[in-house]
């Protein structure tokens, strides 16, 4: 059964079987784990985690790729969700004793905002390794100091230890991309940061990359003085980029004191 890429779902389906035999044999698959695949497209990484796995689930948008997904292999084997994944609510799919294991080639036009998606779950999540947009993951896995470093680095790194594992060319993509490609793994941290309020610390690291030519004594006049910075040990005169994922941390911690106080 032939089927268009479609532009508005973002696919670019991966055909070339170097590429999917180094992504499967990075998962080093157990026949017991529990494994969420998003984006399946026409099933060509589905082929090589079926050749490993008994059975697992699959997330598809596309309902035209659904006929051609429910002819690759049994029914009992293949669990179809025909459902928008950021959208999902992954949390029926795992158990206390089988913590879901994720993979996919994301669309690149979601791939941020399905990502952060994922992060609510990161407490049923074992590890995920996606296919992104070269560029996106080398944002993901910056450190301080790094052009490429900003919000979406410290809030991916706040969840998971981030490993870039190995670049894709365009070529490997029916239809080819016009970016390059990468493959990384994410694993959550086995014990969480302590933030007083997840949602103070999101919105400070948003005010300061939304702002991030300025110093941080500026982007947080509105949140934190000079006095309250320096007592953290960290100098007001330094912009967003040379703040490491702690020292955002402590500065949410302090607003969230300070807010609780007034």
């Amino acid at each position: 059964m032939k089927h268009q890429a479609r532009k508005r779902f973002g696919q670019h389906f991966l055909h070339d079987q170097y590429i999917l035999t180094q992504l499967v044999n990075a998962l080093r698959l157990k026949p017991e784990d529990n494994l969420v695949e998003i984006g399946p497209g026409k099933g060509a990484l589905t082929h090589h985690l079926l050749a490993h796995l008994p059975s697992f689930h699959v997330i598809e948008i596309d309902r035209d790729l659904i006929p051609i997904l429910q002819n690759i292999t049994e029914p009992h084997r293949l669990t179809i969700h025909n459902v928008d994944a950021l959208k999902f609510d992954f949390t029926p799919l795992a158990s206390s004793d089988r913590p879901l294991r994720v993979v996919g080639n994301l669309p690149y036009n979601i791939s941020t905002p399905l990502l952060f998606h994922l992060f609510q779950y990161v407490s049923i999540i074992q590890d995920m390794h996606f296919m992104l947009q070269k560029e996106v993951v080398d944002r993901m896995v910056a450190e301080p100091n790094n052009k490429r470093y900003g919000r979406l680095s410290v809030m991916s790194q706040y969840h998971c230890n981030i490993t870039k594992l190995f670049d894709v060319n365009p070529e490997a993509f029916d239809p080819p991309p016009k970016v390059d490609s990468a493959i990384l793994r994410l694993t959550p941290h086995s014990t969480s940061f302590t933030v007083n309020s997840y949602a103070d610390f999101s919105k400070i690291v948003a005010q300061c990359f939304n702002q991030r030519r300025k110093t941080i004594r500026n982007s947080l006049k509105s949140f934190l003085d000079a006095t309250q910075i320096e007592q953290l040990g960290i100098d007001p005169q330094v912009r967003a980029e040379n703040l490491s994922l702690e020292q955002f941390i402590a500065l949410a911690n302090v607003y969230s004191s300070f807010c609780a106080s007034t």
